[in-house]
């Protein structure tokens, strides 16, 4: 194995420590721009995941006892040394992940603030007074934190993702054990560093890896843990809903799968509708569950639009992720190469047109170029399932009705874009878009502060604003007299 010293030593950390190789199965870390190995990442062994769970559970009742004030002091340190360490764990990010330096660094700033709100949240956990009908009784609405919890986070995004249920389960007073993804792990490390050097007791967070069915089978058949949130594909997230039903209808968050339709109308601004897609659909080379990937376009304007793409598209430069110059890194696995060239195929077979890229970009790491394609029919598989990947897709529509219908025909409903100057179309096209989040005119809909989630096979439940918190409360009435 090719070691890059500057990526430095993996660990497990359990029960406040950190665990090495010793004794424990090994899968190395890929850098995707290279192939090469860079990292040794060692697997909980079960005695591990049981020391882990045993921990979580422990110190649930005095995590929870501490004032919401106390637990917001610890997780608002955490963020500001986030900060701090924020360049040198954005460059191992790149090492790991592949996005450009220049997404990654931004990510563990993203990363800290979510901590830092989310800790003032939950010191506004409130609960309620019902005006009782019964002379002389109180009746009182409070909310607790629901337990231990498990996480489970993917490679896209290894700072965001696991921040949010970190700080959502710590805030409101729950304990966690977290399995991020094997293959970008560096950054919950870090995370779970940054909390610990701020004073989290130990116990209170748990990071593990291994094989990610065994890890998730052992986490959730345990009695310990009372909650279950997981980010990743529709597939992986049933499976683990079924596994948490049987384990005693034990509480999940499930954010799943999308593939989300972009809607360009006919008086839309078509070059602000440009600049504002590009940086969406190639962010992070593709591989964003928002992703804008289905390209609706009012025919009309269609032609203007996909010049204008695969031209913007074709501007960007591809590149290692540690070059400040490049705006697109690698694929994050070796995986996701094939599936593109599978889906191009395809589409092209069926009578798409190649408009921009359609090829792999180099002969070294998992890089592909961005690609457009234009016309594309509805039965190609592109259009079905989610590319996961640097590829637009577009197809022409003529009306509303035509369009939304089209927009709502697959089983998804993560995210929607729509861009239109029409007031009334905007209004329209919000209230019948099938989405747990909508863009008009622009992609601002994951902040901190606003609630992260989808419909129908998009999963259940959000992450992120107040509504994240529920998820990790229980509800109590009292009623005294």
């Amino acid at each position: 194995m090719t070691q890059t010293h500057s990526y430095g030593e993996l660990k497990l950390f359990v029960d406040g420590e950190w665990l090495g190789a010793e004794g424990r199965v090994i899968e190395d870390v890929i850098n995707p721009a290279t192939g090469e190995a860079i990292g040794a990442l060692p697997h909980a062994t079960p005695a591990d995941l049981e020391r882990a769970v045993a921990a979580a559970t422990r110190e649930f009742k005095a995590w929870k006892a501490m004032t919401a004030f106390d637990r917001a002091k610890i997780i608002r340190k955490a963020a500001d040394l986030l900060r701090e360490r924020a360049n040198e764990i954005g460059r191992r990010m790149v090492l790991d992940q592949g996005k450009p330096i220049g997404e990654a660094i931004p990510e563990v700033h993203i990363s800290a603030d979510i901590l830092d709100w989310t800790a003032d949240e939950g010191r506004r956990t409130y609960g309620r007074i019902v005006p009782s009908r019964v002379p002389g009784a109180r009746w009182m609405v409070t909310r607790e934190p629901v337990g231990a919890v498990a996480g489970f986070t993917p490679w896209n995004f290894p700072g965001v993702i696991p921040a949010r249920k970190i700080s959502a389960a710590l805030a409101t007073g729950c304990t966690m054990v977290i399995k991020p993804s094997e293959e970008t792990p560096s950054t919950v490390l870090e995370i779970a560093r940054a909390l610990q050097d701020a004073g989290l007791p130990n116990g209170v967070l748990n990071v593990v890896h291994g094989k990610p069915a065994d890890v998730s089978e052992h986490l959730i058949a345990a009695d310990g843990i009372r909650k279950i949130t997981f980010t990743g594909s529709t597939a992986v997230g049933q499976h683990l809903a079924v596994l948490a039903a049987k384990a005693g209808v034990k509480r999940a968050t499930m954010e799943l799968g999308g593939h989300a339709p972009v809607l360009i109308f006919e008086d839309a601004d078509i070059d602000h509708a440009i600049r504002v897609m590009v940086h969406a659909k190639y962010r992070n080379a593709g591989q964003v569950c928002i992703s804008p990937t289905r390209f609706y376009v009012h025919d009309s304007v269609h032609d203007k639009f996909v010049d204008g793409f695969a031209k913007a598209a074709s501007a960007l430069k591809i590149g290692d992720g540690l070059d400040p110059s490049s705006q697109m890194g690698p694929l994050a696995n070796s995986r996701r190469v094939p599936a593109m060239e599978r889906m191009v195929a395809d589409a092209v077979q069926r009578g798409a047109k190649v408009k921009a890229g359609g090829e792999r970009g180099s002969n070294r790491g998992y890089f592909f170029q961005p690609t457009v394609l234009a016309d594309v029919p509805q039965d190609a598989i592109i259009m079905n399932d989610e590319p996961f990947g640097p590829v637009a897709v577009t197809a022409r529509f003529t009306s509303f009705d035509e369009v939304i219908e089209q927009a709502n025909r697959l089983p998804y409903g993560l995210a929607s874009y729509a861009f239109t100057r029409s007031s009334q179309t905007a209004a329209m096209v919000s209230d019948a878009l099938e989405a747990g989040m909508v863009g008009i005119n622009n992609n601002f809909i994951s902040m901190a502060e606003t609630p992260f989630g989808g419909v129908k096979q998009s999963g259940y439940g959000s992450e992120g604003g107040t509504e994240g918190m529920d998820a990790y409360l229980v509800t109590k009435m009292t009623s005294l007299s």
